[in-house]
């Protein structure tokens, strides 16, 4: 399996390295994380686009898409916005793909009040919890199934981001799936 690549521009001059390696939030919607990560069978293509929030590692939005576009991204975003208000003054982190360059993107995340973070290039490290996230998912999905067509990929991968996020106990969370404890935390606030 090939990864995907999605680089094209400058080192370093779109945004600073705001995380800086530093996965913990004290609550949710301070840091968030995004990456994009490529599934090839069959012969086709198709790529997901998440947000991990920090603080219980639940999935704030998703897109998928046959193709790397910009449009993939930023209905991802859209769907973010629409559960958090203007002004968060919170963190998302990406690496330095061409889609988190784009100043469609750039303006969007500024319009809202979110503070924009990349990578260093070539770093995977600094984007590791949305990298481990990938890692898992591949792990548990699709190298353990076997698949018909892409088609049936696809809903084998809806349903899992399902169960990940409203179902999968992690220990770190005292036992609970991100969801529920993001939304303990929300309501505790």
């Amino acid at each position: 399996m090939k990864k995907y690549r999605s680089y094209k521009g400058e080192v370093g001059k779109i945004a600073p390295n705001l995380l800086n390696r530093n996965f913990h939030a004290e609550k949710p919607n301070q840091k968030w994380v995004t990456d994009v990560t490529e599934f090839s069978l069959f012969g086709e293509k198709l790529y997901l686009s998440p947000i991990l929030d920090l603080h219980s590692s639940d999935l704030v939005s998703y897109t998928i898409s046959d193709r790397p576009v910009l449009r993939m991204v930023t209905t991802m975003l859209n769907e973010a916005f629409a559960k958090i208000p203007d002004g968060t003054n919170h963190i998302l982190h990406s690496d330095q793909g061409w889609q988190y360059q784009h100043r469609q993107y750039q303006r969007m995340l500024r319009e809202k009040g979110i503070r924009q973070s990349m990578s260093r290039k070539g770093n995977c490290l600094d984007n590791a919890v949305i990298e481990n996230f990938f890692g898992l998912l591949k792990s548990e999905l699709l190298y353990l199934q076997e698949f018909q067509s892409m088609e049936h990929f696809k809903q084998e991968l809806v349903a899992y981001l399902d169960y990940y996020n409203n179902r999968r106990i992690k220990a770190k969370l005292k036992g609970l799936p991100p969801a529920i404890h993001r939304q303990q935390a929300l309501s505790a606030a």
